[in-house]
């Protein structure tokens, strides 16, 4: 069974593409090919417990187990030695990558208050694009009462395009609510 994304890019996006481009080989067309959601934990080094709620709210929003990212290098300012736990991500590919796609654009960014759009200069100049949103309450399977502390999360969407015109265009095609230019 197909996702709505999945669909969305078969029917939609990757004919526009193709035509707005003028891609001779199919293969050629841009696709998504992984987002990455990271989620910094700088403040539970001294609390595990509030690092395990944090991996399990990520856990929850992405539907996959989220790997725990420690400290490379020791750094005495911050009080932080190496080996020390200081995040956690995520990556998803193929069909949890779509469902979280599809739920991000259509469910939690309408959340956001007062949201026009998202920005359209978080481009990485290889076709790429990097999101930061502010709270993990966005997601619906979040519940408000359970949560302790409000985290924000970066999210990368990783694409086959080449540049980040391609790239813009592929995710405007899939939902992707960028900001109108004044």
């Amino acid at each position: 069974m197909a996702t709505r994304i999945k669909e969305k890019y078969l029917n939609e996006a990757a004919p526009a593409l193709q035509q707005k481009f003028g891609y001779k080989n199919v293969m050629e067309i841009p696709k998504l090919a992984k987002i990455v959601i990271n989620m910094g934990l700088g403040d539970c080094k001294d609390n595990p417990k509030a690092l395990e709620v944090a991996v399990g709210e990520l856990a929850t929003i992405s539907g996959q187990k989220p790997m725990v990212t420690k400290a490379r290098k020791s750094i005495a300012n911050f009080k932080l030695r190496e080996g020390m736990n200081v995040g956690a991500k995520v990556t998803l590919r193929g069909a949890r990558m779509e469902e979280f796609m599809d739920k991000l654009v259509n469910i939690a960014l309408p959340r956001v208050r007062d949201f026009r759009g998202v920005s359209d200069k978080a481009f990485d100049g290889r076709g790429n694009y990097a999101l930061g949103i502010r709270e993990q309450l966005l997601f619906p399977e979040i519940e408000y009462d359970k949560v302790e502390k409000i985290r924000g999360m970066e999210m990368i969407f990783v694409t086959t395009a080449k540049t980040d015109e391609e790239c813009k265009e592929l995710l405007r095609l899939l939902g992707m609510p960028f900001v109108q230019a004044q």
